[in-house]
């Protein structure tokens, strides 16, 4: 708790969030490299004043990787904790000769937003009727659908049917209410392929969703 509690309080001094990470970065320094390396296995033996220039010298990068994947800063603070606690829990694991630093770090974070993108999605695929105005008449066939019906159960076994990048997309898309332009920043992929994903799943899934209606 009170490490937990540290990297907290190290977290809040940024005074204004960083730019999201590139795409491209130049080549690590190899001093800068041999420095952190040296900072990591100090953590390794409990130093917490390395601990504490290891975060100042390298948070704004594992923030902007963070930010870059997940869009949202309060979460992507979150993970910029989650990955420093996890660096002070396990330092004396990290091997100079298998990444650098700052590669260890962003494979770290890269890693845990991804896993939190995941998550919400499947948490989203269960309120998939939120956020639907802003998406256009054809969620709010859907919507509604489930909305009056209530069959929670008859969602889930339909929403099953659908490819994963179908439920994938159709989840990015109510959750939070994103665009379609949101949702293709997000997962890379052309507005068009947004469109066709989400029209193509909500067929789908209003297709399924009428027939178990007319058999219950």
């Amino acid at each position: 708790m009170a490490d937990e509690r540290r990297i907290l309080s190290l977290t809040h001094e940024r005074t204004a969030a960083p730019e999201a990470c590139p795409a491209h970065r130049p080549a690590p320094d190899p001093e800068v490299t041999r420095r952190l390396a040296g900072l990591l296995h100090r953590v390794a033996d409990g130093d917490r004043e390395a601990f504490t220039q290891f975060y100042r010298s390298t948070h704004d990068r594992v923030f902007g990787l963070a930010l870059r994947v997940l869009r949202r800063p309060a979460t992507a603070e979150e993970i910029t904790q989650e990955v420093y606690l996890y660096v002070w829990n396990t330092a004396e694991q990290y091997d100079l000769r298998l990444a650098s630093p700052i590669g260890w770090l962003m494979m770290l974070t890269h890693r845990r937003a991804v896993d939190r993108v995941r998550t919400e999605s499947s948490a989203s695929i269960r309120d998939l009727t939120y956020g639907h105005r802003q998406l256009g008449r054809d969620h709010d066939i859907v919507a509604e659908t489930v909305g009056q019906r209530s069959e929670e159960r008859a969602v889930v076994a339909c929403l099953d049917t659908l490819t994963d990048t179908q439920r994938e997309t159709v989840a990015l898309a109510y959750y939070g209410g994103r665009t379609y332009s949101e949702v293709a920043q997000h997962l890379g992929i052309s507005l068009n392929t947004v469109k066709t994903r989400i029209r193509d799943g909500l067929k789908r899934l209003q297709n399924c969703l009428t027939e178990t209606m007319r058999d219950a």
